[in-house]
């Protein structure tokens, strides 16, 4: 039987695709923001096999976020880092977290996400969007970033794509904003591809970029 924390083969990724585990199991990945984007794109990361997170956002769990983030109306008033980090515990015991409950700043990238083999983009408005992914960039030049850009609205899937330019990995359509409102399926949608991408990048053989 297997014993969380001990040796052994973990049977929650018995049906994962194979060769995938060992890798993601090796691997850091940075997430920039735990709301729609980022606890969901969290949630399928885990539950790929992903060895360790760092997780920073430091707002909380309000009753508006349950329409679209992973979280619970029992999460509710909890910060978010800790709420995700309980929830993604209870997929996967052995995931290794690291929790950062403050408000990210250009400066701080470097540190934070030292350790971080790429990041995740998930904040909510354009401008903040704009100065992550160059902090990154600048800190970071041959580390990729997976961003998104056009998550809101419903309906209209087949304008969901990912765009590549060397590191840089954009999600979405591109083109609707946050006027349009959030609708689950779509927020969810995007943050399955910016892991799908993650996965991707961390278990090719070619690291290609």
């Amino acid at each position: 039987m297997y014993i969380p924390g001990m040796k052994g083969r973990n049977p929650i990724f018995e049906r994962n695709v194979p060769g995938t585990t060992e890798k993601l199991q090796k691997a850091t990945v940075g997430i920039a923001g735990c709301g729609g984007l980022g606890s969901n794109a969290a949630v399928a990361l885990v539950r790929a096999g992903i060895g360790r997170l760092i997780l920073v956002d430091h707002d909380i769990v309000e009753a508006s976020n349950l329409n679209r983030q992973h979280y619970f109306q029992t999460d509710i008033g909890k910060p978010k880092v800790e709420a995700l980090a309980a929830h993604l515990k209870a997929i996967n015991p052995d995931v290794e977290l690291t929790l950062q409950d403050v408000e990210l700043t250009p400066e701080a990238i470097a540190s934070i996400f030292v350790n971080a083999d790429l990041l995740i983009e998930a904040f909510d408005r354009a401008e903040l969007k704009h100065w992550l992914i160059q902090a990154w960039c600048l800190a970071f030049p041959d580390k990729p970033v997976i961003a998104a850009s056009g998550v809101s609205g419903c309906g209209n899937t087949g304008a969901m794509r990912v765009h590549s330019s060397g590191n840089i990995h954009v999600c979405g359509d591109e083109e609707s904003d946050m006027s349009m409102g959030l609708c689950a399926a779509r927020v969810m949608m995007a943050a399955s591809m910016e892991a799908n991408v993650a996965i991707e990048l961390l278990t090719s053989e070619d690291k290609r970029s």
